[in-house]
């Protein structure tokens, strides 16, 4: 897909730690009996593990899900709902359950977090170049000619039917795989498996636990090193989500280093002091659009969140190399780094 994120989405990983107890024999009909498929699409690298006589079938039907979903909500692919919502010229688009799902969610997203999440700042993310690889910094005259097109409140939602003013563009990057682990959960769980985990890029999405009853072990990268991993937490029935500055980027000409999730307030990468945000929940979406939303809005904006919000669980790293991690994973978190880890305080 074209960029993560408004992302991005994006971004970044955790990777999933998926040892687990080896097959006691070659009996199918075995729960400890695991399958995995490998997937290249939405631009990442995606890993499926499933355990059960069913876990092939699964896997099958989650790959031709995945594929589906590519097709509805690239913004490359001339055949999508996306590419035809951004070149609409202001007119308006019947498009699938999938697309239409995915829109009131940003919406929604984005009424919650005051805007921090933008789904139509897809035009600056091109001019930077995050979905090219060609990268430049734009002028500032060029960013506030862009920022006059971008406002998700703009979109016109009715049913799945769904237009914007002439000019405007939007991406699903920062929700799209958050979307995609949850439909492959549900496939899994109409298949009669109830022990999978699946590595889609920076989501990770576990059903059930492992088959002997233990958690699931999540490994999150350190944004300073992102070759290591800075802490590991345990899950059942999780997503654990992803955003960070480290992924997507590119050192300009000026020494500096700017990355892909962008702040729909001024249209450059957003810069209030946090470097990665990992949002654990029940609902991939939630905690995919989260996990960006919370990146751009801050630090103080993060905690206020988590404290009018039940249902989740945060890990914050900031810009001057401190980690933060909600009470609620007191008795999950492993820290593996440095920085020397805190419970943020809710006081």
């Amino acid at each position: 897909m074209g960029g993560k994120r408004i992302i991005i989405g994006t971004v970044l990983l955790a990777f999933v730690c998926i040892s687990s107890c080896a097959a006691k024999d070659h009996d199918l009909n075995s729960e400890t009996v695991s399958m995995t498929k490998d997937v290249f699409a939405m631009d990442t690298f995606m890993n499926m593990k499933a355990y059960g006589a069913n876990a092939g079938k699964a896997l099958d039907k989650a790959e031709e899900r995945i594929l589906q979903l590519e097709k509805e909500l690239s913004v490359n692919d001339e055949q999508s709902d996306i590419w035809a919502i951004d070149h609409s010229f202001g007119d308006e688009v019947n498009v699938c359950d999938d697309t239409a799902v995915i829109i009131n969610k940003a919406i929604e997203i984005g009424d919650r977090s005051g805007g921090a999440l933008d789904i139509t700042l897809f035009p600056v993310l091109k001019e930077w170049g995050f979905t090219t690889g060609n990268y430049k910094v734009p002028d500032d005259d060029t960013i506030g000619e862009l920022l006059s097109y971008v406002d998700y409140r703009k979109i016109n939602l009715n049913g799945n039917i769904v237009s914007l003013p002439e000019k405007a563009e939007l991406d699903l990057g920062a929700l799209a795989k958050g979307y995609t682990g949850d439909e492959i959960m549900k496939i899994m769980s109409e298949e009669g498996v109830s022990s999978a985990i699946v590595s889609l890029g920076g989501n990770v999405q576990a059903l059930g636990s492992k088959p002997d009853g233990s958690d699931w072990k999540i490994a999150v990268r350190d944004p300073f090193s992102p070759e290591q991993d800075m802490c590991m937490i345990e899950v059942s029935d999780k997503a654990v989500i992803t955003s960070g500055n480290y992924e997507r980027c590119f050192t300009a000409d000026d020494g500096k280093v700017y990355w892909h999730i962008l702040d729909p307030s001024d249209g450059y990468p957003a810069d209030n002091g946090l470097v990665s945000v990992t949002v654990i929940g029940d609902s991939g979406i939630d905690c995919d659009a989260l996990s960006t939303a919370l990146f751009v809005a801050g630090y103080d904006k993060a905690v206020d969140f988590l404290r009018s919000e039940n249902g989740y669980e945060l890990i914050l790293v900031t810009d001057d190399k401190k980690l933060y991690y909600s009470e609620g994973l007191s008795e999950c978190f492993t820290d593996l780094s440095d920085m020397g880890a805190e419970v943020i305080d809710l006081d």
